[in-house]
């Protein structure tokens, strides 16, 4: 599939759609960065746990090298996350980036905000999150292009492991949809 040919717009679809992607990949490590940069992207949101490395893990070399290759694509970067400052503060150190901690996602305040301080508009910025109804929803929500991530790791909270539950659910929908259209 293309990158960034489906471009979410703000107040997405009711129903069910509202939480669907605009792209899925398999890691936030392997995403097409290069090419999106080409489209006109400039900046990069991140969830931290279980998008960049499992829930509660500090920044791995892979991460730091990753911030590192983005940077010199020419991509500015926020951490956005639930968490508290003393999880994200240290991550955000440790791979160079802007970060908002609290985030209280899936609010759309603070994605705009993570824009305004990267110094990007909207649509010059995508998100990159593991989550459905907080990280994709809140990105459809305030008009970002969004990119559903597999999991790291297995382990989380039980709220969230509740969540997946109906996320599986939402997928289903979404893959079905997806052949339909044949995307």
């Amino acid at each position: 599939m293309e990158v960034g040919i489906r471009k979410t717009e703000a107040y997405p679809a009711r129903g069910i759609k509202r939480f669907y992607p605009d792209l899925r990949r398999k890691s936030a490590y392997t995403i097409e960065y290069e090419k999106l940069y080409e489209e006109g992207y400039r900046g990069v949101i991140f969830d931290i746990d279980n998008t960049l490395v499992p829930h509660g893990a500090p920044a791995t070399k892979e991460a730091i090298d990753f911030f590192e290759k983005l940077h010199r694509i020419g991509y500015s970067t926020c951490l956005l996350s639930n968490n508290q400052k003393p999880r994200v503060e240290p991550f955000a150190l440790a791979v160079d980036s802007i970060f908002m901690e609290d985030a209280h996602k899936p609010s759309r305040k603070n994605y705009w905000k993570a824009c305004e301080r990267m110094g990007t508009q909207k649509d010059q910025t995508l998100f990159v999150g593991d989550q459905l109804f907080t990280d994709v929803y809140g990105a459809k929500r305030a008009g970002l292009l969004n990119i559903l991530v597999e999991p790291i790791h297995p382990k989380e909270e039980i709220q969230i492991v509740l969540k997946r539950y109906l996320e599986k659910i939402v997928l289903y929908f979404y893959e079905r949809d997806q052949r339909k259209s044949g995307l």
